[in-house]
């Protein structure tokens, strides 16, 4: 017998609003929905742990809105970690409000802030990253006297980058009987101190963090680092995808992996935290609008933002955090689509991957490497010669030029080699144990073999 599919109206949602949410296309609702709303009309405080695209916004949302009163001042404040997510999440909810007479102010950094003061004097509810919150509270723009509903939403990422105590200094005016709600991945240390300070008995509401296995398949390829960039291009050539995020640990490899494809002929954009807010919404309306397919991502890509549709993840490095493997996967196969996550896997990665595997259950087969061919990687070292031209060559940097080796390889100089591992192991074997992953982790009897010898390195 089929189990009878859940609605809004089952979860007591206002009629208004349920009609809003169809219009919007959203009929069903999510796992964390499902548990969340009932508890917010309860009045309890609520912890939600549910990864990014489970419907974490419509969760909060719909019950914030359902309680606040028009022209009755600031009654909901919602912090997000960074600015694009703060839009996101007012964009939401101005879309949902539509029919009700609210005001919603969203503020942040680095614009000015007397337009955001005049919103707020005619808003009900406010949503903002922490940093510029604070600074209105303090000024005496933002009055939170009346306030009954607090959102703490990505509050496992606002603690990673050191939010604590701002959201304490937040708390403190707020009125005692005030509701709190907790979104995140996970529960941190710093999280549940939050938790058993200020929160009042909250009930958890807790969807599946993981995709469903028969939807995200995931793979990786043991390469070695000189390798890596070559074999991506052919990969990227290879597959065939829709929305693409390749995803790098840091900056400067965002930007290098960028320019590299770009000269390969590969239509793609980069967005990094460096950034500025206006050029990381465009880039992002530009992929979501189908205008370029390629993006490549640092880690403030994988978290909170409204990116649809990707069909492929590609992991060029990993991330320190084995969380972070966990929410850059999760881009994809999403609302019920399928999707395919694809780890470049060099030496330097290997003890990052261990960390995931200890921490996370995932189910992921290697695959063998195919022939591609090799290109060559423009260094950012070689961007300035290239630059400065001659007189870079000659007389910068040292007086050196860079060796190109033929312009055969993945990495054409000798700085290049030393710094991403021009002599990579061979195959996937722990540091000096020579344990081997397949017999740690239990993978596939393909992941059990050891990588066939790779050919001369270029």
């Amino acid at each position: 017998m089929n189990e009878e599919k859940k609605s809004f109206d089952m979860l007591n949602v206002k009629p208004e609003i349920v009609e809003i949410l169809k219009n919007d296309g959203i009929i069903e609702p999510t796992s964390i929905q499902e548990q969340t709303i009932p508890l917010v009309h309860n009045g309890n405080d609520v912890i939600g742990i549910s990864r990014t695209g489970s419907g974490k916004t419509a969760a909060f949302g719909v019950p914030l809105l359902e309680r606040v009163q028009a022209k009755q001042g600031v009654q909901s404040l919602i912090l997000a970690p960074t600015r694009e997510l703060a839009n996101q999440i007012s964009g939401e909810l101005k879309k949902w409000s539509k029919n009700l007479n609210l005001t919603i102010a969203t503020i942040f950094g680095g614009v000015a802030m007397d337009p955001q003061v005049r919103l707020i004097a005619r808003s009900e509810i406010v949503v903002g990253t922490p940093g510029r919150v604070l600074d209105l509270l303090e000024r005496g723009y933002l009055d939170l006297s009346k306030l009954t509903i607090f959102v703490l939403d990505e509050a496992d990422k606002m603690v990673e980058m050191g939010f604590i105590e701002d959201i304490e200094r937040i708390m403190t005016p707020m009125p005692q009987d005030r509701q709190i709600l907790l979104f995140g991945a996970t529960i941190s240390n710093e999280v549940d101190y939050i938790k058993k300070k200020y929160m009042n008995k909250p009930a958890v509401a807790e969807a599946e963090l993981r995709v469903e296995k028969d939807l995200l398949k995931q793979y990786y390829y043991n390469v070695q680092m000189n390798e890596k960039f070559s074999l991506l291009v052919h990969l990227l050539k290879k597959e065939e995808t829709g929305r693409v995020i390749i995803f790098c640990s840091k900056r400067s490899t965002v930007e290098l992996v960028n320019h590299n494809l770009r000269e390969q002929g590969i239509k793609c954009e980069m967005i990094h935290g460096k950034m500025t807010q206006n050029k990381r919404l465009n880039v992002i309306e530009r992929f979501n609008n189908g205008k370029t397919d390629y993006l490549v991502a640092s880690a403030v890509a994988a978290r909170g933002l409204d990116i649809k549709d990707v069909t492929h993840v590609f992991n060029y490095d990993l991330s320190s955090d084995p969380q972070e493997y966990i929410h850059r996967v999760g881009r994809t196969a999403r609302a019920g689509e399928s999707g395919k996550a694809i780890t470049l896997l060099s030496q330097q990665d290997h003890e990052s991957f261990y960390g995931i595997f200890d921490r996370h259950k995932i189910d992921i087969t290697e695959l063998p490497l195919e022939d591609f061919k090799k290109l060559r990687f423009q260094t950012r070292f070689e961007q300035r010669n290239d630059r400065f031209g001659d007189r870079g060559q000659r007389g910068g940097f040292n007086g050196r030029r860079p060796q190109h080796g033929g312009g055969r390889g993945g990495f054409g100089n000798r700085r290049s080699n030393a710094s991403h591992g021009h002599r990579g192991g061979h195959g996937f074997r722990s540091g000096g144990s020579g344990e081997n992953l397949a017999d740690k982790y239990g993978l596939s009897e393909r992941s059990s073999r050891r990588s066939p010898a790779k050919k001369k390195s270029y």
